[in-house]
């Protein structure tokens, strides 16, 4: 069976249509797709004031009014009404809103289109429920303190029934609806960071002046636990942080975005669970600064990742990937050599490999298949990191000084540092991407290698230089390592001792939290939101409008 057969055959078995799903493809064909079939949902300011107005309704109104759970297998639906009046014998649905009606000059208040169908949904499935025809419903617009009629005349009925038959066509496609036409429809959707439908609107012409709608930093902050007698519990809805002899602390869930647990702290099932419930990622690296793996709460979305396999399968959508990924690399390191060494800095070895860099950048655009690709990469890498030394300042500390790159294990203080935050960093991209509901482990550019994920590897790619490199040069060059204090050194390897390690999550938090704007779209935003945005464009190579992603650069 194939991947559309998959779908169609999950489609065919989905529970029943939520009124409120209706209420959804009325507004949006689009929302309706990435709530119903992808299971993106978000809770946004609105929808939350939306649940506390019934909250407020549950209390006030009289025995008169109830709200109750129906379905009917025949129409296909189901959902909650607000509330049931009984007037002049006959019963009325009633729908509370936040909003204000559809105002037009010289007209009375209207209902809007979509509450039309979603107040008539419900009317239908208390029809059945009661055996009895109802005339009309009535939706309470808050915003004006005005009640709009809504007629159940056979218009009504018909939209709603062509609204089920839509959505059920649309549960079973396998390629998302285009974005709407309406940009101020965008403007009031909890989707918009999802959908990025102003970034798509751009990628169709680029005379588009996109809005922004999508977040410029994550809320929440980063919780690292370094102490190797640490323990992460819980306490209600926070968590409680022990640390040897020090006094606990309790941290709100609600302000913390991710926890990292560095060498051999303990976490408590209660602290999972915690966990799990707010949709908070959990890492855990090695007291070397190894990525050792990580707790990612939820099921994977399938549709997205059947999509991904789908497309990452094309040899030649992987190639147009790869070279778009090794350029923007390869470019990245060679801006910051050109910027580092201005200013009488640029010696003949260093000018000689600014060439070399320069004529591999020049190949990569043509190049014929993957494997080469990795090749230039790997060569253009290879004399970047020959080159930092000549980018150092040079007062520093000898020992701080590089000769080439050393990994697994780092050899020297300098490879030490860049090691941990390229960890650092591979824990970020991998939250990105399982943030956007990709799978890690199927990539284009990269090959499984032990424990890396194919995928993070291919994005971490775009932000070595940008997050990391010019953080760990600049703070060598500031003299903010101690030589002695900050590395534990033996014979076979060098790693940051646990003043080091805090002192250079402390320098990454910080580059995480940096603003800058995209030199394409052109609005500001912060690296650690970036990379969520850099997947979010990847997806569109294969699900919408290609050409946006990768094209980020250091200035």
């Amino acid at each position: 069976m194939g991947g559309g057969d998959l779908l169609s055959a999950a489609a065919e078995n989905d529970a029943l249509l939520r009124v409120s799903a209706l209420h959804a493809l009325l507004y949006c064909e689009r929302l309706f797709y990435l709530e119903e079939v992808e299971e993106i949902r978000i809770a946004d300011a609105s929808v939350y004031a939306g649940r506390t107005l019934h909250e407020e309704l549950a209390g006030e109104e009289g025995e008169e009014q109830r709200s109750f759970f129906l379905s009917s297998e025949k129409l296909g639906l189901t959902g909650k009404l607000d509330a049931v009046r009984h007037r002049n014998g006959n019963w009325v649905v009633y729908e509370h809103k936040r909003g204000k009606p559809l105002l037009r000059k010289g007209e009375e208040p209207q209902a809007w289109e979509s509450d039309i169908i979603q107040v008539a949904a419900y009317s239908l499935l208390l029809e059945e429920y009661l055996d009895k025809e109802l005339q009309e419903a009535r939706i309470r617009y808050h915003g004006q303190n005005t009640t709009v009629i809504v007629p159940l005349t056979a218009e009504n009925r018909n939209k709603v029934i062509a609204g089920i038959d839509k959505a059920r066509k649309l549960r079973s496609a396998t390629s998302r609806p285009p974005v709407c036409e309406s940009s101020k429809k965008c403007l009031r959707c909890s989707l918009a960071p999802v959908c990025l439908p102003e970034e798509e609107r751009f990628a169709r012409s680029s005379e588009w002046e996109p809005l922004r709608l999508f977040p410029p930093e994550i809320e929440g902050a980063a919780l690292h636990v370094t102490g190797h007698q640490a323990r992460l519990g819980r306490s209600g809805d926070a968590f409680k942080l022990e640390e040897g002899e020090n006094a606990a602390r309790k941290l709100p869930s609600a302000d913390i975005h991710s926890i990292t647990i560095h060498g051999n702290g303990q976490v408590s099932t209660q602290a999972l669970h915690l966990c799990a419930g707010k949709g908070i990622h959990l890492h855990w690296f090695s007291g070397g600064g190894t990525y050792l793996g990580s707790f990612s709460p939820g099921p994977g979305p399938v549709q997205r990742r059947i999509r991904q396999y789908q497309a990452l399968t094309d040899p030649g959508l992987c190639l147009r990937l790869s070279r778009r990924t090794v350029r923007a690399k390869v470019e990245s390191q060679l801006r910051f050599l050109l910027r580092s060494t201005r200013g009488g800095k640029r010696n003949d070895r260093i000018e000689a490999g600014i060439e070399e860099i320069r004529s591999l950048l020049k190949t990569a655009s043509t190049a014929e298949g993957v494997d080469a690709l990795r090749g230039l990469e790997g060569s253009a890498a290879q004399t970047y990191f020959d080159l930092l030394p000549g980018i150092l300042n040079d007062d520093i500390q000898e020992e701080l000084i590089p000769s080439g790159r050393s990994r697994r294990p780092p050899k020297d203080r300098f490879n030490a540092i860049l090691s941990f935050g390229y960890s650092m960093l591979y824990r970020a991209v991998f939250e990105a991407i399982l943030a956007v509901g990709l799978e890690p482990a199927f990539g284009y550019l990269h090959t499984p290698r032990s424990s890396a994920h194919p995928l993070v590897m291919d994005v971490l790619e775009l932000f070595r230089v940008s997050v990391w490199d010019i953080v760990a040069v600049s703070s060598i060059n500031r003299k903010q390592w101690n030589a002695e204090s900050d590395f534990a050194v033996t014979k076979e390897k060098v790693w940051l001792s646990d003043e080091g390690r805090k002192k250079a999550i402390v320098l990454f938090e910080r580059r995480m939290q940096d603003k800058w704007k995209h030199p394409v779209l052109d609005y500001s935003l912060s690296w650690q939101r970036t990379m969520e945005l850099e997947v979010r464009l990847l997806e569109k190579e294969w699900t919408d409008t290609p050409g946006l992603f990768a094209q980020s650069r250091i200035r």
